[in-house]
């Protein structure tokens, strides 16, 4: 599902009640764990995690003036979407986070190329999605970014 709001706490607000308290608690994990550089916000009408124009002037290449996409979650229909660039971008972060999962969630990973869902509201890994969230710095995400931009 799209919502179209104008800051995170609109978001929330925004959501079915009984997702609402998930929410607020995974942007409080990820804020409390974000590495410096990075800021929060709307971005693809989801709760967003970006490297703002101040830092990275050249923004997102499909679109410039959207600053640099690296994390956002998004309430959707049957589950609520975790995605994190860095572990499409990053093997050894992919493989780590698959690896630890088991450890953290009697579920099934269920996963794409950077989108982790979680289809159990009341199971969301909190403090794997914390730990998650500070394996990969602001430079780290710009210098792949950057790299991978190259080579196409």
């Amino acid at each position: 599902m799209q919502y179209n709001a104008d800051s995170p706490e609109d978001y929330i607000s925004q959501v079915p009640e009984n997702r609402q308290n998930t929410l607020k608690k995974l942007r409080k994990t990820i804020n409390d764990n974000l590495p410096v550089g990075f800021e929060e916000g709307i971005i693809y009408k989801m709760i967003g995690y970006y490297v703002p124009h101040s830092v990275y002037p050249e923004g997102y290449h499909c679109d410039p003036k959207i600053p640099l996409p690296f994390m956002s979650f998004a309430s959707q229909k049957n589950s609520i979407n975790l995605y994190h660039s860095g572990i499409y971008a990053k093997k050894e972060l992919h493989d780590w986070f698959v690896n630890e999962f088991h450890k953290h969630s009697s579920r099934k990973l269920d996963m794409g190329k950077s989108c982790i869902r979680f289809k159990k509201i009341e199971e969301i890994p909190f403090e794997l999605i914390g730990e998650l969230t500070t394996k990969m710095t602001c430079d780290e995400w710009i210098d792949i970014y950057e790299s991978a931009i190259k080579k196409k």
